[in-house]
């Protein structure tokens, strides 16, 4: 659903009377102090935070698949099998040998993209339940 240039503007009017701004600024302040406990570039920090910050505003809802690559990574690492794990055991029957080989191979990608998220994404989260 498209959102109208009137429901963007209560939207941005809200924010700013709910303090949403100056809780950003308290929570990027915390982000910066973090990375540099953890010595990664207050940069990456300030970065990866304008992004989640940008999600929020827009909406956007979470990646499924990405949820679902992240938990395996934090339970278990990086483990041989993770496509097996990944895949859609009901879906993948369904399928001739040639589509399946064509989901594996799109879904080893999308897993890669999600693994390189991770990496990125990681050293910024890891301080928040930590502490």
């Amino acid at each position: 659903m498209e959102r109208s240039l009137k429901m963007l503007a209560k939207e941005a009017k809200s924010r700013m009377k709910k303090g949403f701004w100056a809780q950003c600024e308290r929570d990027l302040d915390a982000c910066r102090r973090d990375a540099r406990a953890q010595g990664i570039s207050e940069g990456k920090a300030e970065r990866y935070f304008l992004e989640k910050v940008a999600d929020t505003i827009r909406g956007d809802l979470p990646d499924e698949f990405y949820l679902r690559v992240k938990k395996l990574l934090l339970e278990e690492g990086e483990v041989s099998d993770a496509i097996g794990r990944l895949t859609d055991r009901a879906y993948y029957a369904t399928l001739s040998y040639a589509e399946k080989q064509r989901y594996t191979l799109e879904l080893s990608e999308k897993y890669l993209e999600a693994l390189k998220r991770f990496r990125r994404e990681y050293p910024f989260e890891r301080g928040k339940g930590e502490k």
